[in-house]
């Protein structure tokens, strides 16, 4: 697993944002060199250099970030690489599923992904948050990895459709429960209101998904 290269105290707040969301022992990064869980979460944004005092950049960063609570910024940045990851995987599904359904749910699926992550960029930039990965190298619920992608690429047939819609499953599951945590305990109006159409999405495609073929015997 590659190692997260992000200073000692930017690692700790990754995996305390997602202790206030919740998952801190459920779904938390995996890493050899990560912190301790317990460590404290600053309620600012982890990643934001402070431009100089007096300046626009300042006070529109501090007005960011002052409005955004640790359960904000710990959603949105998990949740925007766990799109960008899902995009890739369902990218291949749509060009290489042998069942013609199943490639239609990834284009689909793909489609809104895509769309979420057009609101989901802008968000982070509005709060003050870099668009970098704070969770690269971790492995997570929810998160496809590198080494799905690879299994992927190597697989062929009903064996890749099987794959991909329990991957895909994972996914919608996990990032479902995430955003319904954001809903209940985010400070952001706007964040709240993105996580919304996120989880009625995934609702949605989750109830399509599980009627497709090879879902039985995929998914259990």
């Amino acid at each position: 697993m590659r190692p997260m290269n992000l200073p000692p105290l930017h690692r700790a707040a990754a995996l305390g944002l997602l202790a206030a969301l919740g998952l801190g022992g459920v779904a938390g990064c995996s890493s050899a060199d990560s912190a301790p869980r317990t460590a404290e979460v600053r309620k600012s944004a982890p990643d934001v250099s402070p431009a100089p005092s007096g300046t626009a950049s300042a006070t529109s960063a501090s007005t960011s970030t002052s409005t955004s609570t640790s359960t904000d910024i710990g959603w949105i940045q998990l949740m925007t690489p766990m799109n960008q990851q899902a995009v890739k995987l369902l990218t291949l599904a749509a060009e290489r599923a042998a069942e013609p359904r199943v490639r239609a749910f990834a284009v689909r699926l793909r489609t809104g992904h895509e769309a979420e992550l057009n609101r989901l960029r802008p968000l982070l930039t509005r709060m003050g948050l870099p668009l970098t990965d704070v969770h690269a190298g971790h492995d997570m619920p929810g998160m496809v990895t590198e080494q799905d992608l690879e299994a992927a690429h190597a697989a062929e047939g009903p064996a890749l459709d099987r794959l991909v819609l329990a991957r895909i499953r994972d996914h919608l599951r996990q990032s479902a429960q995430v955003s319904r945590s954001e809903i209940t305990a985010g400070g952001r109006a706007d964040a709240r209101e993105l996580a919304r159409a996120l989880v009625a999405a995934r609702e949605g495609f989750l109830a399509e998904l599980e009627r497709l073929p090879g879902a039985v015997r995929a998914l259990g």
